[in-house]
């Protein structure tokens, strides 16, 4: 409570003292992050620096070695990948995971989380709800007109928009995408940045990016990781003037 009585409102998550070693070596030591909701933060930082590895421990693919992730009040440390998805965390990898023999809207529609297990899957119906979620989203991710489109025949942009629909099928509170514009013409990072934009209302985006420009039209705030730790944090502006990021990473 503020001194008016104000109450701040709480991240959505909450990451601190989070530390993960291998074989002694600390990817990720005594990190300390918080995220809004409806907002996008970007991570930025060199190759090494523990980007991808924060992402996997929200995730629940690795395990902390110290430390605390709270997503909207729960301790997502002691929960398995499964649970935390079914809690709202959705996650994008590097590489588009699409199923490429199936259409467009088929795999929208695999992604509806009544299909998400093998007895929903067995029972599955293709109900109107579904009907409308599936386009609804197609629409969202820019392949509205492409819904019987067989999937390994969209460009390597559409493929990552896919995956991003995937994901928004299952309507996450918390969306984590590893460097989605990697790859893309820079019509389709113009068009990613206005879905981000959209997504955020809504819903709170982790981003990995290298692409400083694509940074700047998302970010609502960027942090700047180095050997594991929060070298600084702000606004794209004051990041950039910093003189230890331009050392350690702009400078390159």
């Amino acid at each position: 409570m503020t001194a008016t009585g104000f109450q701040m409102p709480k991240p959505v998550l909450a990451i601190e003292g989070l530390t993960v070693s291998f074989d002694g070596f600390k990817a990720v030591d005594d990190l300390n992050l918080y995220i809004d909701r409806n907002e996008v933060r970007v991570v930025i930082g060199p190759n090494g620096a523990g980007k991808t590895t924060v992402l996997d421990l929200i995730c629940g693919k690795t395990k902390s070695t110290t430390g605390s992730i709270q997503f909207e009040g729960r301790e997502l440390t002691k929960m398995r990948e499964f649970d935390i998805v079914r809690a709202g965390v959705g996650r994008k990898f590097q590489n588009p995971s699409i199923y490429e023999n199936l259409t467009v809207f088929e795999n929208l529609e695999m992604s509806f989380p009544k299909g998400r297990n093998v007895f929903g899957a067995l029972f599955f119906q293709r109900t109107a709800e579904v009907v409308a979620r599936v386009e609804e989203v197609a629409a969202e991710i820019f392949l509205g007109d492409l819904l019987q489109q067989q999937a390994d025949l969209l460009s390597h942009g559409q493929k990552q928009w896919l995956e991003i629909g995937m994901l928004l099928m299952q309507d996450p509170a918390l969306l984590m995408l590893d460097e989605p514009v990697a790859g893309m013409s820079v019509n389709e990072r113009v068009q990613t940045a206005d879905l981000l934009r959209r997504i955020s209302q809504g819903r709170s985006v982790l981003v990995i990016e290298h692409d400083m420009e694509f940074v700047k039209s998302i970010a609502h705030k960027v942090t700047v990781l180095h050997q594991g730790k929060v070298l600084a944090e702000g606004s794209m502006e004051s990041v950039q003037s910093n003189p230890k990021v331009i050392e350690v990473y702009l400078g390159h």
